[in-house]
């Protein structure tokens, strides 16, 4: 098999638009904005808090006891009491481990509740955005952000990050027992810092570096594989795989380059504080060995040295291990610096609307009654950017009445249902239910009054009634199986479940695999059926369907729309034969309205609509 080689320059050029400005490597507004998940379990917070010092107290006197059982009873040959000392030291061991066990308890507890939260809180904020938001935010980058990202931030409690405050807390004891203990070789000890300061700004500017990259880099990578795999079929149909796996390579090796900065950063600050921990320590050895001969107690001296180089290397350990906790700290702020982005995002503002109501168009009149139309477009305007899609569009729905839409690829049919849907916002006129702006109900009333069926039919992973139970779910109540075979035999599904043993129990599969099209599309004609909306909308819904369907989706759609105010976008001019009223649209305005009869004896836009369906059908 061969292929063409892969286009792209970098693979930077695959990261999604947007992604490359992450704004700061750290920041504490980005902790505040996360602290509002950790607020609410405050208690294992605190538990950590108060455990902290705690932990520190038992680990830095043990070094002090080595010190007391060298210069007090080794040195000098006196047994007496050493046991006790040595007992007192497996004592403060044992309260060590066991502190810390219950510190790293709650904080891993802590991160575990907090990242539940911040996960319910993006899934649910994201399941809040309408049309345009998924239209400028690619499936790849929030799949990044929902999984990813959280993960590296749930490290950060994993990793025991959160100590960072403590690692800095017990170095701060450490430098002060020292200066107690004698200040001239915890001077000599310090003079190591300047270097050490370096050393650690240097790794932490290439560690920022590498991590906003390695974001934007697996950004790139999620959206690849996410849009590829979703269209598996036609890359295997076209011979693309040989091309697909070139690019894949080229945006795998930049993430894998992207951490070799890191890498080279984490192991030169690694092995330097290391070497800078045996340069203190010798430091103080040649110190103290200069004077040895000359001090008075030469056993306090060595006891001295000893202590000293015990604190050393427990002062030089956070710091080793500094590298790779900023490292995690890095990946963690880069990840909150996104979620916060993504949170912070806000639907755009509806127009502004005029102060008095707009005269209505032309349309059939109000009763004392309340308003005879089901839905009013009214003079609806609306543009995706600046490109406009409808002009000034208006039109009528009697209730308890079909009126059907068609007209040419792109003519703005299926932008109207969207807007009645409030997917979008107009951008100009309104449009009414039952009398009422949609920008003055609820988005969920609305949705509940408003069924919407497509020409692709969404069908989740469980069961067939699981499936057309949402229906009932999308109401506000639920459906019983009683209620949903009833369903499914009016819309004539139940021969074809017939053949399934598992009956409603027959798993659909992902995304509706296990069944057809025609199928999927009864599926979703049972399942607006369960759901009884005083509004359908049918958008395409009988474009896909196989002959053996055919008749069943038919005798589906007719059953589907019996005594309901119905609103129909179709290309298959067959479908809408019947309708009471046919709209033409034709570049975002009415062109034509009528019955089938009326507009094709007209001879105009329709009539040419009906011909040419006509000839693809032969």
């Amino acid at each position: 098999m061969s292929a063409a080689p892969p286009t792209p320059a970098t693979p930077a050029a695959r990261a999604p638009a947007g992604e490359a400005v992450l704004g700061k490597a750290y920041d504490l507004r980005l902790m505040r904005q996360l602290w509002r998940f950790v607020r609410p379990h405050w208690r294992l917070a605190m538990i950590s808090a108060l455990l902290i010092p705690l932990t520190i107290a038992f680990e830095l006197a043990q070094p002090y006891l080595v010190k007391l059982a060298i210069v007090d009873h080794i040195a000098v040959g006196d047994p007496d009491g050493l046991e006790l000392l040595a007992l007192a030291f497996l004592g403060l061991v044992a309260a060590q481990a066991a502190s810390s066990f219950a510190e790293q308890w709650a904080i891993q507890l802590l991160g575990q509740r907090s990242m539940h939260d911040l996960r319910l809180a993006i899934y649910d904020h994201v399941l809040g955005r309408r049309a345009a938001f998924f239209d400028r935010m690619p499936v790849g980058r929030l799949m990044t952000r929902m999984t990813n990202d959280i993960e590296s931030i749930n490290e950060m409690f994993a990793a025991g990050v959160v100590t960072l405050l403590a690692d800095g807390v017990k170095m701060i004891a450490i430098a002060g027992i020292m200066l107690s203990l004698d200040w001239q070789l915890t001077l000599l000890t310090f003079l190591t810092l300047p270097l050490l300061m370096v050393l650690v700004n240097h790794a932490r500017n290439a560690m920022r570096r590498s991590f906003r990259v390695i974001r934007v880099r697996l950004a790139a990578m999620n959206a690849f594989v996410q849009e590829h795999l979703l269209g598996i079929k036609v890359v295997q149909i076209f011979r693309r795989e040989d091309a697909a796996a070139g690019e894949y390579d080229l945006i795998n090796a930049g993430h894998r380059d992207a951490y070799l900065i890191s890498i080279r950063a984490d192991a030169l600050m690694y092995a330097l504080v290391e070497a800078i921990g045996v340069l203190a320590i010798a430091l103080v050895a040649w110190w103290a060995a200069r004077d040895l001969g000359a001090a008075p107690d030469t056993i306090a001296t060595v006891g001295l040295v000893v202590v000293f180089i015990e604190y050393i290397n427990k002062f030089f350990i956070p710091v080793r291990d500094l590298s790779a906790k900023y490292a995690v700290m890095q990946g963690a702020m880069a990840a909150t610096e996104r979620i916060v982005e993504l949170l912070a995002t806000e639907e755009p503002d509806a127009p502004p609307r005029p102060a008095a109501p707009a005269p209505p168009s032309p349309a059939t009149p109000a009763t004392a009654a309340g308003p005879t139309d089901a839905v009013r477009f009214d003079r609806v305007e609306f543009a995706y950017g600046d490109e406009p899609v409808l002009r000034g569009v208006s039109l009528e729905v009697p209730r308890g009445h079909t009126v059907a839409i068609v007209g040419a690829t792109g003519s703005g049919k299926s932008t109207l249902i969207k807007l009645l849907a409030r997917l979008y916002e107009v951008g100009g006129g309104r449009i009414l239910v039952d009398g009422v702006d949609v920008r003055d109900l609820e988005v969920t009333e609305l949705r509940r009054r408003v069924t919407v069926v497509s020409q692709d039919a969404a069908l989740f992973a469980g069961s067939v009634y699981d499936n057309l139970a949402l229906g009932a779910v999308a109401a506000g109540r639920t459906a019983s199986r009683e209620e949903v075979a009833r369903a499914v035999t009016r819309v004539g599904l139940d021969r074809l479940l017939a053949r399934r043993p598992e009956g409603l129990d027959a798993p659909v599969g992902d995304r509706g695999a296990a069944f057809s099209a025609g199928e999927r599309q009864l599926l979703a004609f049972a399942r607006a059926l369960v759901r009884d909306p005083e509004i359908l909308v049918l958008d395409e819904a009988t474009a896909h369907v196989d002959p053996e369907a055919e008749e069943l989706i038919e005798s589906g759609v007719s059953e589907l729309m019996r005594g309901r105010t119905t609103l129909v976008i179709a290309h298959r001019l067959s479908t809408i034969r019947h309708a009471d009223q046919i709209v033409v649209l034709d570049r975002g305005r009415v062109a034509e309205r009528g019955t089938h009869d009326e507009l094709v004896a007209r001879g105009g836009l329709y009539a040419r609509l009906e011909r040419t369906f006509h000839r693809a059908a032969h």
